[in-house]
């Protein structure tokens, strides 16, 4: 069975092609940039090397998924020789509110509540609803699944996801933790038990997905109990451009001194703040640590920070499972900042966690377990794969119908 699997950005549209009957074989995968903009193209690659870019005018999000199909079909570039070889379309969903705790066949109601959604997530909802839209329109009868960013965490009891504000603007407007990265953390999770040859339902997990946008999630018998983002993206962990957690007196006393309106305030938090704010340096990890190495100060104080923001995340999710067995590092920072994870994982010496700093040393990209094997809590490393979540929940949704 073959399945497109389509994450539509505001200006972009990442796309990948999977034979889920063929060992979850990847065909093919691509991305369209600068949709509506000058300079728009397509770029796939398919299994075998074939590479192809193509440059031209790509309007709106229904023409730039008319060119993802054109390619996977295309004689020269192709994968499928037609259409009729795709059985169905899984789509990346990044808010689904409380109306959805796990992965859903696409109906016209779905798509009703979907679009109730969109004022909780308004940079993000909007164009993954232009590719359910693209698809319903230039292939009606391929069925579509919805997969969502927060359905993970779900699970999350009310102690951890309400926020201490009248309790009537939680119920007007569902204002609450919802957690995001919640397919990185599940899959994961559950790779990480596998490759362990354990059941997750026994596990005590934390998994940092480090990368421009970075998540902690405390994941207990295989449930999220935890995590740092809140209703908004915004929340938790110091970012490459966004703020992390911030004391809210702090960011009015910031609007009144700057006489900043909420537009600007928005973009402050999210675009300026972060490793980039501090280190005035950029929001690229690897130039930060570059600039850090040649004495740059306040690139090591940006690293200072988002270190220990991460160490004390660990700590309390910790705290809060009564525990830890397995410690996951994901997400393009963590599975390739070999000297972060160190500096990270010298600091649990108390739960007796002794990383391995020769396999740790230039690990870039690959699953390995990175403590020594007298160590009490695992640490590993597992590249993420949100993809394939998205094709197997689809898998399942279409063979369901």
């Amino acid at each position: 069975m073959k399945i497109l699997i389509l994450n539509c950005g505001s200006s972009s549209i990442k796309y990948q092609l999977f034979d889920m009957e063929n060992n979850e074989q990847l065909l093919a995968k691509g991305i369209v940039e600068k949709i509506g903009l000058l300079g728009s193209f397509i770029k796939n690659t398919r299994n075998d090397g074939d590479e192809v870019k193509l440059v031209g005018d790509i309007f709106d999000h229904q023409q730039g998924i008319e060119y993802v199909l054109g390619l996977l079909t295309s004689k020269t570039h192709g994968s499928i020789k037609s259409m009729d070889e795709l059985k169905a379309v899984g789509h990346r969903v990044v808010h689904g509110g409380e109306a959805f705790n796990g992965s859903v066949f696409i109906s016209d109601e779905v798509i009703k509540t979907m679009e109730e959604c969109v004022d909780l997530a308004p940079l993000h909802n909007p164009p993954n609803l232009k590719g359910i839209y693209a698809i319903k329109e230039l292939l009606p009868n391929v069925p579509q699944a919805g997969v969502f960013d927060t359905a993970f965490h779900q699970t999350m009891e009310a102690q951890a996801y309400m926020y201490a504000i009248p309790y009537s603007l939680y119920k007007k407007y569902g204002i609450r933790k919802y957690g995001f990265h919640g397919t990185s953390h599940r899959y994961v999770s559950a790779r990480a038990a596998e490759i362990l040859n354990k059941d997750i339902k026994d596990l005590k997990i934390i998994t940092c997905h480090l990368g421009n946008g970075a998540s902690i999630a405390a994941i207990k018998n295989g449930k999220s109990v935890d995590t740092t983002m809140g209703l908004t993206p915004v929340e938790g962990l110091m970012m490459g451009t966004r703020s992390g957690d911030f004391d809210i007196g702090a960011l009015t006393y910031i609007m009144q001194k700057e006489e900043i309106d909420l537009n600007a305030t928005n973009t402050l938090i999210n675009k300026q703040s972060g490793v980039l704010g501090v280190s005035g340096v950029s929001s690229d990890m690897r130039e930060v640590e570059e600039a850090a190495a040649n004495g740059n100060e306040r690139a090591k104080l940006s690293l200072e920070m988002y270190n220990y923001r991460v160490v004390k995340y660990i700590g309390a999710y910790t705290a809060a499972m009564g525990g830890l067995d397995v410690l996951v590092f994901t997400g393009g920072i963590g599975e390739n900042a070999d000297k972060m994870r160190l500096e990270i994982l010298n600091n649990f010496a108390y739960l007796n966690l002794l990383p391995d700093a020769e396999i740790n040393k230039g690990l870039r990209g690959k699953e390995a377990i990175i403590t020594k094997p007298e160590s009490s809590v695992i640490a590993m490393v597992v590249p993420t794969n949100e993809e394939l979540v998205i094709a197997r929940d689809a898998y399942q949704i279409v063979t369901n119908l």
